[in-house]
């Protein structure tokens, strides 16, 4: 992409909103650098009205693309374009709805790093439950060189970050405001945090400003940039919804966290479980989902008993006993449906075993201080 055009979509950055498919289709047809200067006219392009092309002409009024990539460069950032080799492609799944640009903080590649991504979103006002899970699903996922993307926000958001963060793994924010505005303020430490070890992506230029539509439309890029989209706490209405929806829209593996279904922070998800989404309990089973072929997640299994290594007859022959009491070797024969030969030994391979222990001639269960009948 030439200087020219690129300068032109960084201007265009503070004309329209993120996710304007009017100007996207003008920038198809037409390219930046005529679209801008087609913004000086009072003629509209198509798709418009003549108010709304007023509004946009009142934006473009003074602009100064130059002093914005000056001040994104002195971040240590870039402004990456569309045809870039660092732009991730599969931000053009969005169609008519990509960003014009990404304002992009921090050293490693975003293409590089979007490759292997997962997005763990959630709930701002979550529970310590839900703070727990996106910590240690952040971290896990980093530590097998996964990179995790949210939006910086409170609760989920930070925790998973900070769980990425912690292990020094690979992080992404997809902020709704420039990539030199904390915001949520409170978050401004971990936001540093992530343009100097991971990277901030914002689709708005430096010094704008975050507002309700914002949040809302940086959740498709989110969803855009994961290979798959994991919601940890979510109510009914929220924006982590949202972005699951998108998710499954652009055909991305989208996920939940199960949790209390008396919790109404975990509504939301299993909603979203109930349709398309699938349960997932740890970075292992995300990672199968989103994975290369052959990245399975082990088998869960409960613990292995001693009697689980029995042969089936031997088993047969432990259960005739009662739970109280002791039998002779003729009524374990018949309870167990074997000869009295066949029913003494594996009597004996039980009492050498420790599950038995004989008084006189009857057979009974060794009892521990403190067991079950059952166990």
């Amino acid at each position: 992409m030439g200087d020219d055009e690129r300068l032109a979509r960084a201007a265009l950055t503070r004309v329209g909103e993120p996710g304007d498919e009017t100007v996207n289709r003008w920038l198809d047809r037409h390219g930046a650098v005529d679209t801008l200067k087609a913004l000086a006219s009072e003629t509209p392009l198509p798709g418009v009205s003549r108010a709304r092309w007023a509004g946009l002409r009142q934006r473009a009024r003074g602009l100064d693309p130059e002093a914005d990539l000056r001040a994104v460069d002195a971040l240590g950032g870039r402004f990456v374009c569309p045809g870039d080799p660092e732009w991730p492609s599969q931000l053009d799944d969005l169609g008519d709805g990509r960003p014009v640009g990404l304002w992009v903080r921090g050293r490693a590649s975003l293409r590089l790093w979007a490759l292997r991504s997962v997005a763990v979103v959630g709930a701002r006002a979550c529970t310590d439950y839900g703070a727990h899970v996106a910590a240690v699903l952040g971290s896990s996922l980093a530590a097998r060189g996964w990179t995790v993307i949210s939006g910086a926000a409170y609760g989920v958001d930070g925790a998973a970050h900070g769980g990425a963060l912690a292990v020094d793994g690979a992080t992404v924010g997809v902020l709704a405001c420039g990539v030199d505005v904390a915001y949520p303020p409170g978050n401004g430490s971990l936001i540093r945090r992530i343009g100097e070890q991971g990277l901030l992506v914002a689709e708005l230029p430096p010094g704008d400003h975050p507002t309700r539509s914002r949040f809302v439309l940086r959740n498709r890029v989110i969803a855009a940039l994961a290979r798959g989209t994991v919601v940890v706490e979510a109510e009914l209405r929220s924006g982590s919804l949202v972005t699951a929806r998108r998710a499954l829209a652009l055909g991305r593996v989208t996920m939940g966290v199960p949790g209390p279904v008396t919790s109404g922070l975990s509504a939301g998800v299993h909603q979203l479980l109930r349709g398309e989404g699938v349960v997932v309990t740890d970075a292992a089973e995300i990672i199968e989902l989103v994975g290369n072929i052959g990245e399975l997640a082990p088998e869960k299994r409960g613990p292995m008993l001693p009697r689980d290594l029995l042969t089936p007859e031997a088993a047969r022959v432990l259960e005739a006993l009662p739970a109280r009491g002791a039998l002779g070797t003729a009524a374990v024969a018949r309870a167990a449906a074997l000869t009295e030969d066949r029913a003494l030994v594996r009597l004996q391979e039980l009492a050498s075993l420790g599950f038995l222990e004989r008084n006189g001639d009857h057979w009974q269960l060794v009892r521990r201080t403190n067991q079950h009948p059952n166990r």
